[in-house]
């Protein structure tokens, strides 16, 4: 039954097989296949999960031996993205020039099942893969952009592309000339909007929450300062109503005293209050600069590769 699972239902439901195969995610899954290509002239592959290295072709101190993702054995090296050597196996392989080629994906050497590729076994097309990146809010962000399409003109979505790429697949053959689809470049340059968009409309709904934090700054500022000048006014109220009850000109001159200080103090209340306004205004105008500034888009687009492809 398991074996009959689409490979995405599989990631996310985690059984094991019945030989109980620790279950590897896709991305462990990604990393290790990438690692048995990159080092396949310098280790011995036991399993989908381990690996024993018998030379390394990189610099820096990286041991040699048995290598398991995950560990299961005291003497292994847990393999794993952070590992130096695992670093040094992703730094290679993005570096490497893709020149256009020709792929077959081997459906049938799938192990597993995957709907969305089904419909296109024994069909051939184009696919493009583009890394587009955008740089703001002091961030920079990745985006992998699928776009594959068939001779006959049906579109492949992100996900279609991306499970495609999952297949076994062999160079059939290289590609002299550079391997042009108009369709596909709309389509790339059309999921790059939608990302900027999205972004955008994130990016403004992090402004909304900062503003609302000054808002909710500002509130709390100025309520607290209107109610201390309003208890002042009520000293003030209570003490003319004092000084007028009073019998003798001392006290009287005392209850003039104590309404002056008091009004003294509702004056520095409310030069603050005139000053808090002010220090809102400035906070609000910085904030406004600053998110401008920092909203403030940079983005760059690079196709990593562009194949003719065709399953079997």
């Amino acid at each position: 039954m398991f074996e009959h699972f689409d490979d995405e239902v599989r990631e996310k439901l985690r059984v094991s097989d019945e030989n109980s195969r620790l279950y590897l995610n896709r991305y462990e899954r990604i990393l290790m296949q990438l690692t048995r290509f990159e080092l396949r002239d310098h280790a011995e592959f036991l399993s989908d999960r381990s690996f024993r290295l018998n030379s390394c072709p990189f610099n820096g101190e990286i041991p040699l031996g048995l290598y398991e993702l995950p560990r299961r054995t005291g003497e292994a090296h847990l393999y794993r993205l952070a590992h130096p050597l695992a670093e040094h196996v992703l730094a290679q392989a993005k570096n490497r020039t893709l020149d256009p080629a020709e792929l077959t994906f081997e459906y049938g050497k799938h192990d597993g099942k995957v709907s969305v590729v089904e419909p296109f076994v024994g069909k051939s097309g184009v696919l493009i893969l583009a890394l587009f990146t955008v740089e703001a809010l002091d961030q920079a962000e990745d985006y992998l952009i699928y776009t594959g399409v068939t001779d006959q003109g049906e579109i492949l979505d992100e996900e279609a592309v991306r499970r495609l790429l999952s297949l076994p697949a062999t160079v059939t053959q290289a590609v002299n000339a550079a391997i042009e689809h108009p369709t596909l470049s709309k389509r790339t340059e059309e999921r790059q909007d939608s990302i900027r968009r999205h972004i955008s409309q994130r990016n403004a709904e992090f402004f909304e929450i900062e503003a609302d934090k000054l808002d909710a700054w500002a509130d709390d500022l100025k309520v607290g300062l209107e109610r201390e000048i309003k208890e002042f006014d009520r000293q003030i109220k209570e003490a003319r109503k004092a000084a007028v009850a009073a019998l003798t000109l001392e006290e009287k001159l005392v209850g003039q005293k104590q309404i002056k200080a008091i009004e003294a103090e509702r004056g520095k209340r409310r030069r603050a209050l005139f000053d808090a306004q002010d220090e809102i205004d400035r906070r609000r105008e910085r904030l406004i600069s600053e998110i401008e500034e920092k909203l403030q888009q940079k983005v760059n687009s690079e196709q990593l590769f562009t194949v003719r492809w065709k399953v079997r």
